[in-house]
């Protein structure tokens, strides 16, 4: 019988297939008072996990009335510094195939959405993309690269439900974005709040979280969407075979990843579940309410959990895929 974590530990196990996920001695660490919300980002080079904050309040003219920061945790001492001290409104990020972030960009009323790129050397941005067909985009929130140079994106109307943003003029979609011949494609129109998204390991599936059951602050709608649909991935360009792969609960599923053995990992109201590839769900790291997370360290194989006033640190045995 293999040896269970200590029972007063941050990890809930609903199946004996977890401690393949969490190993025999899982670690597990806090980085207290720190505002981390969104769009965490490993970068190994640097050791360095790049995050963007909870949006605040400012009365600095140049932010708006609101205002996220990106900031920069170096994982071996702790310390947390401002790397962007004003993002607009920036949400989910992740590196492209030089090392760059690719940052969500909201918006607000007076600026636009868009897909932005920028250096972590020189912090010089420029837009990869900032409309569909002449239309502006809601808030675009979560984002991944595919291998093939193709970015996909989700764009939910969260800004405009928050107040940031005008009314919106398309649909809340699922976007992909081929740099190839500048073209820009819906590929899912059939979620409420599309939120966190993420490829399998060899990118044959697409995983797209619904977080619909919240629609502004304050608010939650238990009838309404609360879970993750799997896609299989046609000619490398569209999706098709939509189906359910599981409901998450408490609350709502915004941050997702795959692990390198395909497990899929969703945060929840109570830290990030996660899953076997048939929708089973195994067990549970508990980290309060988890925006989002991802995997990183010179192992890959600890997951940095975003939850607004902290950031928590789970190792495990699993490595990211």
């Amino acid at each position: 019988m293999r040896r269970h974590p200590k029972s007063d530990s941050h990890f809930v196990i609903y199946s004996e297939a977890f401690l393949d996920v969490i190993g025999p001695d899982p670690g597990y660490e806090t980085i207290p008072n720190v505002n981390a919300h969104e769009g965490p980002v490993y970068v190994r080079d640097e050791n360095a996990v790049y995050f963007t904050t909870v949006p605040v309040t400012t009365n600095i003219p140049s932010f708006g009335d609101r205002n996220v920061a990106i900031k920069r945790l170096d994982v071996a001492s702790g310390n947390v510094s401002t790397f962007v001290a004003e993002a607009n409104m920036a949400n989910g990020m992740t590196l492209d195939r030089k090392g760059r972030l690719l940052i969500c960009e909201q918006g607000s009323l007076e600026t636009a959405a868009r897909i932005s790129r920028m250096s972590l050397k020189t912090k010089k941005t420029e837009t990869v993309v900032d409309h569909w067909f002449g239309l502006p985009f809601n808030s675009p929130n979560d984002i991944v690269e595919k291998s093939d140079g193709t970015i996909w994106f989700t764009d939910p109307a969260y800004g405009v439900l928050q107040g940031f943003r005008p009314p919106q003029l398309v649909g809340d979609y699922v976007y992909r974005y081929d740099p190839a011949d500048d073209s820009v494609t819906v590929v899912v129109d059939s979620f409420k709040k599309p939120n966190g998204l993420c490829f399998s390991p060899d990118e044959s599936i697409l995983y797209v979280n619904d977080s619909g059951a919240i629609e502004g602050p304050n608010t939650y709608y238990v009838n309404l969407p609360h879970h993750i649909r799997a896609f299989d991935v046609a000619d490398d360009s569209h999706l098709v075979n939509e189906r359910l792969f599981a409901v998450v609960s408490p609350v709502i599923p915004d941050g997702l990843k795959v692990d390198s053995q395909g497990r899929v990992y969703s945060s929840s109201g109570t830290g990030v579940q996660v899953f076997d590839t048939t929708g089973k769900i195994l067990g549970e790291i508990l980290a309060g309410g988890v925006a989002n997370f991802c995997f990183g360290g010179k192992d890959n194989n600890m997951l940095f959990m975003m939850c607004d006033t902290a950031i928590n640190i789970a190792t495990i045995a699993a490595t990211g895929g």
